[in-house]
């Protein structure tokens, strides 16, 4: 799970990057808000596995117990 979870991250970046270098070049707009949309979806998805509840506990937690 950490693997995924770093991975996500690691994918996240090389988006908003490519974003900004797509911007830069002009031309790419539909592009450049699609791979934001994309980053924001991948940072929703890390938050839901990575943000604890009340509890305390988070899924990425739970899944570790479970193993």
């Amino acid at each position: 799970m950490d693997i995924a979870l770093s991975l996500l991250v690691l994918t996240v970046i090389a988006l908003v990057l490519g974003a900004v270098a797509l911007m830069r070049r002009g031309g790419y707009r539909k592009q450049v808000v699609l791979m934001l949309v994309l980053a924001g979806v991948m940072i929703a998805n890390i938050a839901i596995w990575t943000l604890p509840d009340r509890e305390g506990r988070s899924l990425s937690s739970e899944t570790k117990r479970l193993k």
